[in-house]
């Protein structure tokens, strides 16, 4: 076969970079074509490629079946979920609301099936997998791909990669940002992640900030050579959100510089206090009633005094919890397909802040000093921000159960209590489901046959895109909560899972019946 001197080069400098960098990184950001005039036309994902290209080719009907027979013959379900995740972002680039939200479900997913007995293991990570299938063959599969490789930007000497990603991306130029993140990936992930979050930190809003610390999660599954490709979906959301940010004036925009330079946090090693339960109570209470200026100030001061950030991290989450616990529900005006009134779940007020303080708490627990502070205190303003920005006079509102709910308890022994929760979830009963969760924390029973029955119905139920992620939420926010008010985050579990029963998730079925179980 004939040669052309560009394919030629093309060769021999692909080659020369896959062997200093590796393939998947050279797919990734395009460094194949830095020999060539030509930069490859898509990614690819190496050993995983294959797989991955399943996931995009096959219909959801027959997916679940080639799966399953594959996970018969050895592959290991986490393979399964680092294909679903790179063809996810191959595919919607986090810039489609069903495709991350889906992306987001995985690593959840993933946790929820270590939970289970090994033959029923691979149900809720299918369960994700045939959503997956389904939002990208609606999307035209293959042929409906938007993540491309990028050319990595030659950055100017002496400047921060993360300030100039967040330049590019206030001024909506995607290319630019792109160019930018490629350049700031050449290094480390952890390099990487830091300077993707001072664009993250930039703004506040659930996706914004949720995508972000789920990519990130799903990195030991997927590879840390694919780094690029998942923390990449962000600078393309964040671009996209450019055109509607400020909906709040940009107040944890200009916000944010001022109080890191106010009480000198970046100056500041992190504090070795320990809070007690009052304290975390007290800081709680204040996140949870502030305005989210007030409450973004109350978390700087807690820094800047030498608090650790976990208590800090805690409180947040705990105040978050409030707005599940106070919920009245979906009101007339408010309601949509699977979620009608009085229900919580899905992208309810109280799930979106948990979810989204989960996931600050766990952004300051992995990155460095700048954005560990910078999370927590974005985590509180936004909290407050929900509060008070989404409707509802949550001040006003008890949260749940009520007295009146919990002297409608029948049973009185943990046994019974766990059939009530059941069978208040059956009947769509929230009240009834959240006093017999908080009645058998008061009893201190021990959490996991609780949680083990709430993990059924996180798999079986559709949940409106946010079954996983919260169940996950509660999850380590029950672990990572001091024994005094952890209760509270799995009473607000129960409490979604009756709002949410009722929705069979598509594909559960037949994924029980290939497996038997």
């Amino acid at each position: 076969m004939s040669r052309t001197r560009r394919g030629f080069l093309h060769d021999v400098g692909t080659g020369m970079l896959t062997a200093a960098v590796g393939p998947a990184l050279v797919a990734d950001l395009g460094l194949g074509s830095a020999l060539a005039d030509e930069a490859p036309a898509r990614l690819t994902f190496g050993r995983l490629e294959p797989l991955v290209a399943l996931m995009q080719e096959t219909a959801p009907a027959k997916l679940l079946p080639a799966l399953i027979a594959r996970l018969s013959k050895g592959t290991e379900l986490g393979q399964l979920v680092a294909a679903a995740a790179l063809a996810n972002a191959r595919t919607f680039g986090g810039e489609d609301y069903v495709g991350f939200h889906t992306l987001m479900a995985l690593s959840p997913a993933y946790a929820m099936a270590a939970e289970l007995p090994a033959a029923s293991r691979p149900l809720p990570v299918l369960k994700v997998l045939h959503r997956n299938a389904n939002r990208i063959q609606e999307k035209g599969g293959r042929k409906g791909e938007v993540l491309r490789p990028v050319k990595p930007a030659t950055l100017p000497p002496g400047r921060v990669a993360g300030e100039l990603l967040r330049e590019a991306v206030r001024a909506k130029d995607g290319a630019r940002a792109e160019a930018t993140f490629a350049a700031a990936s050449a290094g480390t992930p952890e390099d990487a992640f830091n300077h993707l979050l001072y664009e993250v930190d930039d703004d506040t809003e659930v996706h914004r900030v949720v995508l972000a610390y789920r990519a990130w999660d799903l990195l030991p599954l997927v590879g840390r050579e694919h780094a690029h490709s998942l923390l990449r979906q962000s600078v393309r959301y964040c671009v996209k959100a450019e055109n509607w940010a400020h909906r709040n004036g940009g107040g944890a925009r200009a916000l944010l510089p001022k109080l890191l330079e106010r009480h000198r946090l970046l100056a500041r090693a992190a504090g070795k206090r320990v809070a007690d339960d009052v304290w975390v109570d007290k800081l709680s209470q204040t996140v949870f009633k502030a305005t989210p200026e007030g409450a973004a100030e109350a978390v700087a001061e807690a820094l800047a005094d030498g608090f650790v950030p976990e208590g800090i991290g805690e409180a947040i989450s705990l105040a978050a919890n409030q707005l599940v616990l106070r919920d009245v529900g979906r009101r007339r005006g408010e309601t949509s397909a699977g979620k009608p009134i009085g229900s919580i779940h899905g992208d309810s007020i109280g799930v979106h802040a948990s979810d989204s303080a989960h996931a600050w708490r766990n952004i300051a627990r992995a990155s460095n000093a700048r954005n560990r502070v910078a999370s927590l205190i974005l985590g509180a303003y936004q909290v407050a921000l929900d509060r008070r920005a989404r409707g509802g006079d949550f001040l006003a509102w008890k949260p749940w159960p009520l007295a009146e709910h919990r002297t409608k308890l029948v049973a009185k022994d943990a046994p019974g209590l766990l059939r009530e929760v059941e069978t208040a979830i059956r009947d769509k009963d929230q009240a009834r489901a959240c006093a017999a969760v908080h009645r058998l924390g008061e009893l201190g029973q021990a959490p996991g046959p609780v949680f083990a029955l709430l993990l059924k119905y996180a798999i079986s139920e559709d949940g409106a895109l946010h079954a996983e992620k919260y169940y996950r939420t509660v999850r380590e926010d029950f672990a990572a909560t001091r024994a005094a008010f952890r209760w509270r985050h799995l009473t607000a579990l129960a409490r979604v899972t009756a709002s949410e029963y009722g929705q069979p998730a598509p594909g559960q079925a037949e994924a029980c019946r290939l497996l038997k179980v």
